[in-house]
């Protein structure tokens, strides 16, 4: 039986009405502002959500189709157009897109959305399944533009409730082994969680683990979020978002690179 994908394509659709409204209070000389990610000026940002979204259409589509997805040959010709734009087409043209791809979603039937399946990095995924790809990317990428102009900015809370629990899944990707490995017991508030992370093998596993932990890590879900993506800086522990315990959290920030 399908996933329900109906709160992945709220928090998306929350996602980008907040990006949209961000970049309604920024000029054409904010565009090219630093953004968190320490590559991408803003309107970046917005051109690599811009080219996401074209992708996203193309998977989508196929999807719906029953066909085979888009070659991987179709997405350098998408990211040259995209990075050959100016900074306010890139911002522009991504709100449009991502814009375009929500609304479509948003007006399938529920036989379309329970019928959906798409052939993604090796997986077979539902509608939900696709959409939490995206909402992980979307929504992290919009706190990257977000804390460039309010440095208090987090990433949304429905998003964080969201994804939190998909956090084990990612070590995969977003992990590398520490130089110096250890046991941690992992405790997170709004949602509480506990999970154990191995930074040897790079993985984090729900529960409390067998009590064989050598430190500890308190801190809201959305610190971790940002702590897996790379994105915790230097603000956790001096706001109180993230308490250590016999672990160095920029150890941590050296498992969790970012990308």
């Amino acid at each position: 039986m399908a996933t329900d994908p109906e709160p992945w394509l709220r928090a998306l659709r929350a996602s980008h009405d907040r990006l949209v409204t961000i970049m309604d209070t920024l000029d054409a000389d904010d565009l090219t502002r630093q953004s968190y990610a320490s590559e991408w000026s803003i309107a970046q940002v917005l051109s690599h959500l811009g080219s996401g979204a074209e992708i996203f259409e193309l998977n989508l589509t196929a999807g719906l189709a029953g066909s085979d997805p888009p070659a991987r040959e179709k997405f350098q010709a998408i990211w040259d157009v995209w990075n050959a734009r100016p900074p306010q087409e890139q911002a522009s043209v991504s709100l449009a897109a991502n814009e375009e791809v929500i609304s479509r979603i948003e007006g399938l039937s529920a036989e379309k959305r329970d019928a959906f399946k798409a052939q993604m990095f090796g997986m077979t995924l539902d509608l939900a399944g696709m959409l939490r790809m995206r909402l992980s990317e979307h929504a992290v990428h919009t706190w990257d533009v977000a804390v460039a102009v309010d440095p208090a900015a987090r990433v949304s809370s429905d998003a964080v409730a969201l994804l939190i629990d998909g956090l084990p899944q990612m070590m995969a990707w977003m992990g590398k082994k520490a130089a110096d490995p250890a046991v941690i017991a992992v405790t997170t508030t709004d949602p509480p969680r506990t999970f154990t992370l191995d930074t040897g093998g790079v993985a984090l596993t729900p529960g409390a683990g067998d009590g064989d932990a050598a430190g500890s890590l308190d801190l809201t879900a959305e610190a971790l979020l940002r702590l897996v993506y790379g994105r915790i800086g230097d603000s956790g522990e001096s706001t109180g978002e993230v308490h250590a315990s016999n672990v160095s959290v920029d150890g941590l920030k050296a498992v969790f690179p970012g990308f």
